[in-house]
Order: C-alpha cells, then structure tokens, then sequence
C-alpha cells in the first residue's frame, strides 16, 4: 500500500503593504525575536506586523490578513502568533484566536493573555473553563493589571453560571477605592457597577457608574451612559453627565467591603464582557506588541 502524499497547505497571499509601513515601526523587543530568520524576511515579516497593529482596531479583518500572512512566514516565532492571536480575537475569530495564544504559550512560556483567553472562553459559550484558567497556577504570576483583568472575566463568567452574587464579591480587591486613578480602575470601578447591577443593587451601581465616569476622563467605558439610563437624564453634547458623587450616595468605606479570599481560586482575579459577540477587546488587553510609540 503506496503511502498518501501530505497535504497541501495553502499559504495565503500576501496582502499588499504601502511605503509608509516600514520595519523600523516594529517595537524593539518584538524584532529582536525575529533575527532567527534570513534579513528580508525578518523585514517582510516586520512590516506586516505592524501593519496589523496599525489596523486592529479599525479594520480587524484586514489586520488580520496581515497577521495571517506573517504568522505563515514564521509560525515557529512565539511574538508572531502572539499577534496573530490578538487579531484573531479582535475579529471575533475566537477558536483560531485560542489556537494562537496557546501555541505562543508554549514555545515562549508564561501567562500572557490568560485574561483574553479566558475571555475566548467565555465566547465561546465555556465560562468554566474561563473559571479554570482563573484558577491555574500561571494566574499567580500575573502582574496587578492582568490580575486584576482576569478577575473581571471570572466575574463575568459568574455570571454566565447565574452566579451573580459571587460575581460582586470576587471584583472586591484592594483596588477597588474610588479614590484610585490607576489605568484599571475605570474598568474595574464599571465591572463591579455592571455586576451590582444584575444583582438588583440599583442604588450601588450607580454610586459605582459614577465612580467610573469619574475615573474614565478619555471614555474607556460608557459610564456616562449607564448614569443617564439609570437616572432618566439625557447625556450632555459631550457625552459628559454633570454628577456629583456626593450627589448619589456616600462613598463607600474600604471597611464595608466584603473581605473575600480566592473566590475563583486566584488571589486578586480581573475583566468583565458579554460573551461573543460583545466580548470585543478593551486596549488594554488588545494592544498588539507591534508598533512603537505611544499607547493607542
């Protein structure tokens, strides 16, 4: 019996690049993992990187075709199916999105993107395994804005159990003081609002809609939004709505918060979305590790 020739494995077309898209925009850390291959295609494979970066929020799908392309080149790079993950993600390709994050996991080690991948999960229409990941030991080795993401994703996979109460406990961190104005809070402030909300605590998440409006000056989350819904008082022109904290509620002292150890079996989890299709990715999460400059 004559042995099946392999299949053949169509690599797909290279999507067209413009002059301005140049290797050099690549950040420094991410082309130093691509000086394994021959010079000009570590510089084919550059330029689409940052061609996906420079698209993922705007166009996912063709961002996309670029990561598609560069990963195709190099699939044996753990940077390079990184980014093809993160577009995946943002173009709601959630099994080819998993697919990547774990491959990179695996030639490159680490937790990065637990919280997304959890996120898939829950996508997915899997909040368990959402749980799991929470719950693995690579959680411990989160830095506090991941942690604290990933918890807003168990949250929001409490939820999709019906666990609403154990949702609210579990976004209780130290964190979670209106007084903060770290890059998480806004959205820890919002998870934690959205989930009183669902809890039937009309009045608290309220008080926490405007806590996030206040710690959200470049509109992360549409809190302005949730307080206009909640009160009946059309937005502003700005979409800024005039409260004052003091004219909802008594801030909440750190000592009324419920002490909580390892609700989802991690020590501070972090991150709260619908499943697919609102599980679009904040960029926060999202921001892929392919151009310089500053934060989008």
């Amino acid at each position: 019996m004559r042995d099946r020739p392999e299949p053949t494995v169509r690599k797909p077309a290279e999507p067209t690049l413009t002059d301005e898209i140049t290797a050099g925009q690549l950040d420094p850390t991410v082309r130093r993992e691509l000086r394994g291959l021959q010079k000009d295609l570590a510089e084919k494979v550059a330029r689409h990187l940052v061609a996906a970066g420079s698209l993922v929020d705007d166009d996912p799908e063709r961002a996309l075709e670029h990561a598609r392309y560069a990963r195709s080149r190099a699939s044996r790079i753990a940077v390079v199916r990184e980014a093809a993950g993160i577009t995946a993600y943002h173009a709601g390709e959630w099994v080819e999105a998993l697919g990547e994050f774990r491959a990179a996991r695996r030639m490159g080690g680490g937790p990065g993107h637990l919280a997304v991948m959890a996120d898939i999960e829950r996508a997915l229409g899997r909040p368990e395994r959402a749980l799991e990941l929470a719950r693995s030991p690579e959680a411990r080795d989160l830095d506090r804005a991941e942690t604290i993401e990933l918890a807003i994703v168990a949250a929001g996979a409490r939820r999709d159990l019906g666990e609403v109460d154990v949702a609210v406990v579990g976004l209780q961190l130290p964190e979670l003081n209106p007084e903060l104005r770290e890059p998480w809070s806004a959205r820890l402030f919002y998870a934690y609002a959205d989930n009183l909300l669902a809890a039937g605590r009309e009045s608290d998440a309220l008080q926490w809609f405007v806590h996030a409006a206040d710690a959200d000056p470049d509109g992360v989350t549409d809190a302005d939004a949730r307080i206009a819904e909640l009160t009946g008082e059309p937005l502003l022109e700005d979409d800024v709505i005039g409260f004052d904290v003091e004219d909802i509620a008594e801030p909440i002292d750190s000592d009324d918060v419920e002490e909580v150890e390892d609700v989802d079996g991690v020590d501070e989890p972090g991150e709260d979305r619908n499943p697919a299709p609102d599980a679009a990715a904040p960029d926060e999460l999202t921001a892929l590790p392919t151009a310089s400059g500053p934060d989008r």
